[in-house]
Parts: structure tokens; sequence; C-alpha cells
């Protein structure tokens, strides 16, 4: 048997804007694909015969030879992704899909695909590829629990790796240390994909991937789970992984390129852990605004005391050496036509060298979507 995983093409940035291209390569913002079809490969049995596609890079041939096509993808990816699906199952191959789209989705998506994977992929692969091989598939699968990701294999990077172009080298790509959010954020899906109680990946899976991208010259970056910075329990986690690196440096080449983190996480963080970041080797933060409640009141209201306090937020990265390139966002419900005077003006008070601005946008499986 031969399954083809495929990660389906979507717009970014300088393809839609390219007067970008003038300040930043388009390879820069391109980047890796997520881990969802990495951490699949690693489930499936060894007899069965693999490929990936990255239709970014190379559209996907309709014709190619395979037994079952997956294509997991996000909301950014899904038009493209059920065009492939549709233009697949009329050449009478078979089509499973998953990823965040579809298991938010999943009668839009049962249109388009023979089977759609609701939730985490792992539980019910399995039976997904016995299905396929009998003939029988079912339109839809589903986890009766979360996945215990303490048993995981490392995710098959190997496959990304080996899919890199001479004009398509990522310098970084993502590691994960755990699964699943106790928050409600307005604008993520990750509680309702992923499930609200944190999941650890053993630390010995971690650091396996995490020299895995070492050994191909490549840096991690932790943006898929930024929950591990405030909760105790997980904070203490990471700072246990933390000090591992910190130890191994010396004779094991980790690179990292950035964690991602929001203003009250920045906030809650004790001297300590700012200290331990950078003796890991890790320069940057991924600060996201526009979800929490201090950018949101700062920006969207002009709250003088949540100003204050991202502003601090700023402050503190920069007084420990780290570069917070900040990811402003604009549009929520709340915002009026101040919010960008607002913006700009933080961004000149705090001294933020490096920033990206986004569009509020309500996500399927967000309480935002569920809100509108």
């Amino acid at each position: 048997m031969k399954v083809v995983f495929i990660y389906p093409d979507f717009e970014r940035h300088a393809r839609a804007h390219p007067e970008l291209l003038s300040f930043v390569p388009c390879k820069e913002y391109l980047g890796p694909p997520s881990l969802g079809i990495a951490s699949l490969a690693s489930v499936t049995p060894a007899d069965i015969d693999l490929e990936f596609v990255d239709d970014r890079l190379n559209p996907v041939d309709l014709d190619m030879d395979g037994d079952l096509f997956a294509i997991s993808f996000f909301t950014p990816a899904a038009t493209r992704g059920l065009e492939i699906a549709q233009q697949l199952r009329q050449r009478g191959k078979k089509v499973v899909v998953g990823g965040v789209f579809p298991s938010t989705m999943p009668d839009v998506c049962s249109r388009q695909a023979d089977a759609v994977v609701v939730g985490e992929g792992e539980p019910v692969w399995p039976q997904v590829l016995k299905d396929a091989m009998n003939g029988t598939l079912q339109a839809r699968y589903q986890a009766t629990e979360p996945y215990d990701i303490s048993t995981a294999p490392p995710p098959r990077v190997d496959l990304y790796l080996a899919a890199e172009t001479a004009d398509h080298r990522p310098d970084d790509y993502p590691l994960q240390v755990s699964r699943g959010c106790p928050f409600r954020c307005h604008a993520c899906a990750v509680p309702l994909s992923m499930g609200r109680k944190i999941r650890y990946f053993p630390q010995e899976t971690v650091l396996h991937t995490a020299r895995e991208y070492a050994r191909a010259g490549k840096r991690c970056s932790l943006t898929e789970d930024t929950s591990f910075l405030f909760v105790s329990g997980a904070k203490r986690r990471f700072r246990k992984l933390l000090k591992r690196v910190i130890e191994e440096r010396r004779r094991f080449p980790y690179q990292f390129s950035y964690v991602g983190i929001s203003m009250p996480l920045l906030l809650s963080l004790e001297e300590e852990v700012f200290q331990q970041v950078r003796d890991a080797g890790i320069g940057k933060f991924y600060l996201v605004c526009g979800f929490d409640p201090i950018s949101r009141e700062a920006f969207s209201t002009g709250n003088s005391s949540a100003f204050s306090k991202a502003v601090l937020a700023v402050k503190k990265c920069q007084d420990h050496g780290i570069d917070p390139y900040t990811s402003l966002l604009a549009g929520n419900p709340e915002d009026g036509p101040g919010v960008f005077d607002r913006i700009l003006e933080f961004t000149e008070r705090a001294g933020v060298e490096r920033a990206e601005f986004a569009i509020a946008t309500p996500y399927p499986g967000t309480p935002f979507w569920k809100r509108l």
C-alpha cells in the first residue's frame, strides 16, 4: 500500500503584496509545514510506502500513483486542499482529509473527501489505514479520548527536510513540547482541535527532534504551544527542558529561532526564566498581540493601565537582551478607527523595531467565529 501525504498551497504575504519583496525575501515568509503530517507518518507502519508532497513547492500531480491520499490543512489552505481532494476523487482515488479546518468544519469537507478525521489523527490512523486497505473507508473518524502523547514517537521531520528545494530551504522548523491549552482565547481553535488539557511530549522525544534539526543546520521555533510559560506545571517542565539544552549545548549545537509568547505571559516570567532562555540560545520572542486582555484593552479602548503594561512587556524583553518580534492585530469587534494610532504610538513608545500587522479573522472553531 502507498500513502501520499499532501500539504496544500495557500497564499502568503509576499504573494498577495509583492511590494514586500523589496524588504524581505519571499522565502522568509513561506516557512516549513506544520507537524501534523510528520506526526501521522511517525505512526504509519514501516511496510506502507510513504510519499510527501509540498504543494506550495511542487503542485500535486493529480495522476500520481497512490492507494490513499491524505491531505492535512488549516483554514488558509482549505480552498486549495478541498480542490485537490475533489480533483483526486474525480480520478477515482481515495482521499482522507484532516487538520484544523476539517476538524472544525467536517460537514463542509465531507462533500469533497471519502473520509474526514476530526481532532487528533494518531489514535484513529491505524483504523483509517486498515479500512483503506479493505476498501471500507468510513465517512468520519474521531478518537473517543485524547491521544497519549507520552507514547508518541518523534515526528518524521525527515520527510520535510528531504522535500527542500534549492529555492526553498527554511531556516527554522516547528518544535512541539505539548498539546492542548486550558485558555479560551477568542480567536484560537487549539482548545477545540487539541483539547483544553495540556499534555506533554517526553523530554527525550522533544530533544530527539531538536537534534535532528540541528544536524540539518536548522533552528527550532516553539510556536505551536504558547501556554507552557504561564501554567505553573508547564513552566516547570519547560525550565527542565531549558536546563537540559543548556547542559548539552557545549557538545551539541541546538539552535532556536524564537518562542511564541503573549504580554500576560511575559509579565508573569521571573528573572531566572529570562536568564535560562538566553543561556539556551533563544534570542527572540514572537510576541502575539490582539488576543490577550492587555493588548486588546490597550489598543481597542486606549486603557492607560493596559497600555503601560504593554510597553512594560516589551521593555522587559529588551532589558534581558531578547528581541520582541511583535505581531500586532487590528479588527477586533471592540476596535474603532483609533486603534491604528494607538498601535503606532505603542510601537514608538516601546521602541519596537520589528513588527508584522494582521487583520482579526474569525476562523472556524474559535469563540470569535461562534460569536459572529
